[in-house]
């Protein structure tokens, strides 16, 4: 899988490794363990992410500093990688201008449809995970250059984008590679689950209850529709990055196969969907001009909530008709 994309990698001196905006742990998780790897084979590495890591990962960056890119310093760099993202917007405006320096682009990513500008790249959509991508890097050159940090990084982008091993994205494949990263990092599942889901301020809670009031049952109480508005934010202290997760909650209603997570935004709305059915929300998605994969996919909305709603349940009672 990495015959191609390891000794080029390893021909530079000094690569910077993107994570995509608004990251999660599996872009967080499969960056800091790609660095590290690339620092134990003799190239300098630097981590870049636009936008702030979130408090439950923010212990990751004691693995490897995470900076914002600064354009005019990455000119020094002699390639980047850019890793859980198939297209250079996914990275922030520095990534998108990137092209512009003329330094060889490579990707690591479990999304369909990759853009044209890698040199190299690896791209399995049956993958549960970046970081089991990531892994299996590990695996084809030097399983014992995993330790500790790498081991715990993996581990968290394969739990987090599993679902805690809940998907059908989980393979056999998927639990040898936890049980593989368990054994060689020396740590505990709860080790690491109690630092990226049971560390939740009072205020995310509050949140969280405000939110859950607004689940609606649509379509034969089939879809769900759950969402958190600019007034609930304030009311709360709260933030963008404490929704982390609320996507999931309407997925537990007994009869629903899909479910919308809409958070508004400075003048747009953000729309997260789940699927746990055979219905295809990166197709829905796309109807939108967002995507992601069948079961998980984001987009953007422009208008108001009550229209956003209802435009979005319309287009996927369209695509159902038509399936």
């Amino acid at each position: 899988m990495f015959e191609k994309l390891i000794p080029e990698l390893l021909s530079h001196k000094k690569i910077g490794v993107f994570s995509h905006v608004r990251p999660d742990g599996d872009c967080l998780g499969s960056q800091v363990a790609l660095c590290l790897w690339l620092q134990k084979n003799g190239v300098d590495s630097s981590a870049f992410n636009e936008d702030e890591v979130n408090k439950n990962l923010e212990w990751l960056t004691e693995f490897k500093k995470i900076e914002k890119p600064d354009f005019s310093g990455l000119k020094e760099f002699d390639a980047f990688v850019f890793v859980d993202g198939n297209a250079l917007h996914r990275f922030g405006d520095t990534a998108e201008k990137i092209t512009e320096l003329g330094k060889p682009l490579y990707m690591i990513d479990h999304h369909p449809q990759p853009d044209e500008v890698f040199k190299e790249f690896v791209s399995k959509t049956d993958a549960s995970s970046t970081c089991e991508l990531v892994y299996n890097l590990f695996a084809e050159h030097d399983m014992a250059q995993i330790n500790e940090q790498s081991a715990k990084a993996m581990y968290v982008g394969i739990v987090t984008d599993t679902g805690s091993f809940q998907f059908d994205s989980v393979k056999p494949g998927t639990m040898k590679a936890a049980a593989t990263l368990l054994e060689y990092g020396n740590f505990t599942p709860d080790e690491v689950v109690q630092k990226v889901y049971s560390s939740k301020p009072m205020k995310q809670i509050k949140l969280l209850g405000l939110s859950l009031d607004t689940i609606t049952l649509h379509e034969n109480q089939q879809i769900a529709t759950m969402y958190v508005t600019k007034a609930m934010f304030q009311k709360t202290a709260t933030s963008n990055e404490d929704t982390e997760g609320f996507v999931a909650y309407p997925l537990s209603i007994e009869g629903v196969k899909a479910c919308i997570f809409f958070r508004e935004d400075e003048d747009r709305i953000k729309l997260s969907l789940r699927s746990q059915s055979d219905i295809d929300v990166n197709e829905w998605a796309r109807e939108l001009n967002g995507g992601g994969h069948k079961k998980a996919a984001g987009a953007w909305y422009k208008g108001n909530m009550e229209e956003a709603i209802e435009d979005v349940i319309s287009i996927g009672r369209k695509q159902w008709i038509n399936d």
